[in-house]
């Protein structure tokens, strides 16, 4: 009976013939994925030109408000992942949580083009305040406070409302779409992670070369008015779709249940304490079932075991986001450093008086370099998914998702020995005093007379260290989640990723201090003092070791979840 309903819990509810249920999970599985195609599209466009539009003049943010701006969202993005998760395991349902995730989406993307024209700024934010005439500071020593930025509680709040949703899409979508393909076998469930990363960067590549481009080159009000349409459409389309997905309602929350079992495991000292002052919370566990729905005691503390078996395995993977997430910061700071060429280039007589002066034209968006890392995992995908998969199951190579991330580790750490070489490269031209300055925006940058395309191989290898150390992240994760806890143990994928760049960024600060490799406090926002190539060799020094770590821990867990096949023991309930 507990398989029958089991299976009654996820049938779709469009009956479907017989004879052609993979069409309809390929159905489902293909509405999954425009989803989320739409979904990273409209995350991208928020995000891609966040400081430039706090930056502007309709808000007059500083520069280091609307950094701190940006790096408050995309780090809350990924952060809040596990209570999306939670949610949908506890107490809505992934189909439902995506639908309420999309539907706050909606709401807090509106605010953005809301706020890009006059009136509507002046509903939600009011009137900005004039900054008052005051003396010029008498000294260099004296400090100046920043007044607080207009309009910043409503920004601030919205952004945290979006990125909750996002968040949650993040970490329930995911498994939702693996959910349609599951019974199709192992190898569809493989498939669908390679082809919803090549989904995410097929949104990724429409907002850098659409969206942004509106942004900055049209206006704020069109180019933020785009995602909301994003969004929309995925709206509409999970909703139209919904009667063809397989679902499953929620299990009950066991973030309790985990806690008091952690509390008993490491700290009994404590939870005897605890015993003493609520004697009911630490009743035996029942030798029955509940009849309460959800996950009896005995299946708590196997889920239990199965977490500590997997956070190791998640954690050691942390190091490998520092390198990831470097693309998005001092990688593009390094190319801000290299000689950038023209969209339109000038009269090749000029070219020498061109480079001293300021340019003609527009300058190529150095953010357009994230487009090599993007292009090659659109390519490799296909690639992986109909060739390279099928060789390596052919020939018995890399034949676990954990060997595939150990690889992938390998790449990262390579992309970032390639940063840390080109920087070395850089520094010499520096230190010749052969450099060049180029316009920017509104600031100024002494280049290396280096072209940036130098910077095209480290972006190739971070792109293809994602298909072999992201793509497979995902799959371990979800495969070998219990079922009851596959949102949260996504949602905690999603938030260790979010740690690792945070470490990254701490790490940059701490280096920053006086002393630091990065204390460069003379340039004026230039780099050409500090020493970043040492911070790539140490980043890479940090990912080859945890590598090693990494490879010990996975080659356990290998040798621990065989263990009960070769002894014949019923394996887990795993989703």
């Amino acid at each position: 009976m507990a398989a029958r309903g089991a299976r009654e819990e996820r049938r779709p509810l469009v009956a479907r013939r017989p004879r052609a249920p993979r069409r309809w999970r390929r159905t489902a599985a293909a509405a999954v994925l425009l989803v989320e195609t739409l979904e990273r599209a409209a995350f991208f466009g928020v995000s891609a030109n966040l400081v430039l539009y706090l930056n502007g003049a309709s808000f007059n943010w500083d520069g280091q408000q609307a950094s701190r701006a940006a790096l408050v969202f995309l780090g809350a993005s990924y952060l809040l992942a596990p209570v999306g998760g939670w949610l949908a395991d506890a107490y809505l349902g992934r189909s439902r949580a995506i639908t309420l995730s999309l539907l706050l989406y909606l709401v807090a993307s509106s605010l953005l083009p809301a706020t890009a024209f006059v009136d509507g700024r002046r509903s939600f934010c009011g009137e900005m305040t004039e900054s008052p005439l005051a003396p010029a500071c008498p000294s260099p020593d004296c400090t100046s406070i920043s007044p607080t930025p207009y309009c910043a509680p409503t920004l601030y709040s919205g952004l945290l409302l979006l990125a909750l949703a996002a968040s949650s899409i993040r970490s329930n979508l995911t498994s939702f779409g693996a959910d349609q393909v599951m019974d199709l076998g192992r190898h569809a469930s493989r498939r669908f992670f390679n082809w919803l990363y090549w989904s995410i960067n097929v949104g990724a590549v429409l907002s850098l070369l659409v969206v942004a481009f509106i942004q900055q080159n049209i206006n704020f009000l069109l180019g933020y008015s785009i995602p909301v349409g994003c969004v929309g459409l995925a709206f509409f389309i999970f909703l139209f779709a919904t009667p063809i997905f397989v679902t499953k309602p929620p299990t009950g929350s066991q973030v309790s249940s985990m806690v008091k079992l952690a509390l008993q495991s490491c700290c009994p000292r404590l939870w005897q304490q605890h015993s003493v002052r609520d004697p009911q919370s630490t009743q035996p566990l029942p030798n029955q079932r509940s009849p309460q729905p959800g996950p009896s005691p005995q299946e708590d503390m196997a889920n239990f075991q199965v977490l500590v078996k997997l956070l190791p395995v998640m954690v050691t993977l942390v190091p490998y986001w520092m390198v990831y997430f470097q693309m998005q910061s001092t990688y593009v700071l390094q190319g801000l450093h290299l000689r950038i060429p023209n969209i339109f280039p000038d009269n090749p007589a000029n070219s020498s008086a061109a480079l001293r002066a300021q340019p003609s034209g527009y300058k190529t968006p150095e953010a357009w370099l994230l487009l090599a890392n993007v292009v090659v995992v659109l390519i490799l995908v296909p690639v992986k998914d109909h060739l390279l998969d099928p060789l390596l199951l052919r020939c018995k190579l890399l034949p676990s998702a954990l060997q595939k991330m150990a690889l992938g580790m390998f790449f990262g750490f390579a992309s970032v020995l390639v940063a840390g070489g080109l920087e070395m490269e850089r520094l010499q031209y520096v230190h010749h005093n052969q450099t060049v300055s180029q316009q920017i925006g509104k600031d100024v940058y002494y280049a290396a007379p280096l072209s940036i395309w130098w910077q095209i191989p480290q972006y190739l290898l971070i792109g293809i260290s994602e298909i072999f150390a992201s793509i497979p992240g995902l799959e371990f994760a979800y495969s070998e989640a219990p079922r009851s806890m596959q949102g949260a143990i996504m949602g905690i994928f999603f938030c260790l990723s979010g740690v690792g760049s945070l470490l990254g960024s701490s790490l940059v600060a701490l280096l920053s201090l006086p002393g630091g490799w990065l204390y460069c406090p003379k340039d004026f926002g230039n780099i050409n003092n500090c020493r970043m190539d040492l911070y790539f060799f140490l980043l890479a020094g940090i990912q080859a070791a945890t590598a090693l770590l990494f490879m010990w821990i996975a080659g356990r867990y290998e040798r621990v979840a065989q263990a009960p096949i070769s002894q014949s023991c019923p394996s887990r309930d795993r989703g």
